[in-house]
């Protein structure tokens, strides 16, 4: 194909792809390339995509075609496609589906059109122990209990399995949903709402009942976890970050569904009841008094017949969880997040144990619809006091981040935001406690970390909701599940290195509607030339790519 500069990507043979962030083009090629594809670096002018095998079976899971992608590619491309990515393509996605796991009576299959394939794939000693017998050239059983654990193994061989063995039905528990609110507001699943739930039940076929709904935060994905046990009608266990977390599902179940208090269990630190429906956290899974003992609570997931199993912010979900959600692959398994990026690098495990992707919202569809509100992001670059940048030059690589992270001059920059915004809900988000009791301490402002027990936090909560205290120094335990639909200002002052997820998350925390001006504002403050100013930039890659723009500007356009 000849060049046609006017085209907004270049498809390279090592299967990056780069996109010109000025073409007038940019916004449509970002959408399409969000679809298959990870984004790797947003600079100013050139971001760069990058095509990998999970990308690309989350697309042939989602229902994209091979040739649909070919075909776009070569529409938006400056010069084709290589043949070489022609081929990857065609072959990674013609992987999902060609070994299948189906069931036969009470017999777990493991079928494949291609025989030659499966036999070659069958004598791996890792896999040898999961089979029972050879059935035909086309079908092996296997052990019931190897449905999760072949999953993991197949997909390390390259080889991502379709799931069609079906799931149990689980304990009938009829949930029934309000038309109104306890307060009397009108309540209904909303469009998008109804559709995530249909593009995880299928119908009730084969083909659903497992997998991960992605949507922005503020997009009501509780609301869609319950209606997914509308729907099914089966008791449910419900996994979330913290206790916090815990009580706004149990809140938001008993207003929007005729479930009462007696149906709904608590499964924390500091209640222990398991009902029809029951809402834990990860950290009392994986809770153990040694490292050498048994997890003491696992059996929660035995302790009734579950007939669905959610996984609030799968994308946390603890390795611990993983081994034993591979061993309750009968059950049916969902899994919402805001973003499938794990910093460990295991969304294969969420792909083969929890599910693949089956729907995916991007943020500015939701942001245009006025279903969340309009961000405005900013990245403040300050400089640092001479004294401080000769301690900085002298430091370890990670003592520079912290020097950095924890710059003194961010004071009087975060003073002057907090003076233009004196009218507004105030959200002061960092990483470091000594950092943040120093500014809770300079701004009269309360203080909610770890160190704070549940009750004072909901307390203060409800305080910010109320509008008694505008401003609020949170540390990283707000970031997740925290339900403040007045804050419409997030100043983050530090961050967990270059963590993609917890800068979502962290927008999200302003992202509910606004029932004034629908408008909402993140500002990252960030040391100037340093390592800090590094790691914000990876930090900023989801965001990016969802359609959100960071403009960066320096300290003087603040303060002066």
């Amino acid at each position: 194909m000849s060049y046609q500069p006017h085209l907004p990507i270049i498809v390279q043979s090592d299967r990056s792809v780069l996109l010109e962030v000025q073409n007038p083009r940019f916004s449509e090629a970002r959408q399409f390339l969000a679809g298959f594809a990870e984004l790797d670096k947003s600079p100013e002018y050139i971001h760069t995509y990058r095509i990998t095998p999970i990308s690309l079976w989350n697309a042939a899971a989602s229902g994209l075609q091979a040739e649909q992608i070919l075909e776009q590619l070569a529409r938006l491309s400056k010069f084709g496609v290589p043949p070489t990515i022609v081929k990857e393509i065609r072959d990674l996605m013609s992987r999902y589906g060609l070994v299948r796991l189906e069931k036969e009576g009470d017999n777990l299959l493991l079928v494949s059109d291609d025989p030659t394939l499966l036999a070659e794939l069958m004598s791996y000693k890792s896999l040898v122990r999961y089979i029972d017998r050879q059935v035909s050239p086309r079908a092996y059983q296997l052990t019931l209990a190897a449905r999760g654990f072949i999953k993991q193994e197949l997909i390390k061989l390259g080889y991502p399995v379709q799931d069609l063995a079906g799931y149990s039905p689980g304990e009938s528990c009829p949930v029934r949903l309000r038309s109104a609110t306890r307060d009397g507001s009108p309540f209904a699943l909303r469009d998008y709402q109804r559709d995530a739930v249909e593009s995880f039940y299928a119908g009730g076929s084969v083909y659903g009942g497992s997998g991960v709904l992605v949507l922005p935060c503020g997009a009501g994905k509780t609301i869609i976890g319950i209606g997914a046990i509308s729907q099914l009608q089966t008791a449910t266990l419900i996994l979330t970050t913290n206790a916090t977390s815990v009580r706004q599902w149990i809140s938001e179940l008993l207003d929007k569904t005729e479930l009462t208090p007696d149906d709904i269990g608590e499964y924390t630190g500091d209640k222990k009841a398991v009902k029809p429906i029951t809402v834990a956290t990860y950290q009392v899974l994986t809770y153990r008094n040694k490292e050498s003992e048994e997890y003491a609570h696992m059996n929660l997931f035995t302790e009734r017949d579950w007939g669905l199993i959610i996984y609030d912010e799968v994308h946390l979900l603890p390795a611990p969880v993983f081994r034993l959600t591979a061993g309750i692959q009968a059950k049916r398994r969902l899994g919402l997040t805001a973003t499938l990026v794990r910093e460990d690098r295991n969304e294969t495990d969420v792909f083969s144990l929890v599910g693949p992707k089956k729907f995916e919202l991007p943020w500015r569809t939701l942001e245009d619809a006025g279903w969340i509100a309009e961000a405005h992001c900013k990245e403040i670059r300050i400089s640092m006091a001479p004294l401080l940048r000769e301690k900085y030059a002298l430091a370890t690589s990670q003592q520079k981040y912290r020097i950095a992270a924890e710059n003194p001059c961010k004071m009087e920059v975060l003073k002057k935001l907090l003076e233009r915004h004196e009218q507004d809900r105030v959200l002061i988000i960092g990483q470091y406690v000594d950092q943040l009791q120093a500014v809770a301490d300079e701004l009269s402002a309360p203080l909610i970390t770890g160190k704070v027990k549940e009750a004072e936090r909901a307390e203060l909560y409800r305080q910010f909701k109320s509008g008694e205290i505008p401003r609020l120094v949170v540390s990283k335990v707000a970031n997740f599940a925290i339900d403040l639909p007045d804050a419409n200002v997030a100043i983050q002052i530090s961050g967990t290195f270059g963590s993609r997820q917890e800068e979502a998350q962290r927008l999200g925390r302003v992202l509910r509607p606004k029932k004034q001006v629908n408008q909402a504002h993140f500002y990252t403050l960030v040391t100037r030339d340093s390592r800090e100013q590094e790691f914000a930039m990876h930090r900023q890659l989801f965001l990016v790519e969802q359609g959100y723009h960071y403009e960066v500007i320096d300290e003087e356009t603040i303060t002066s």
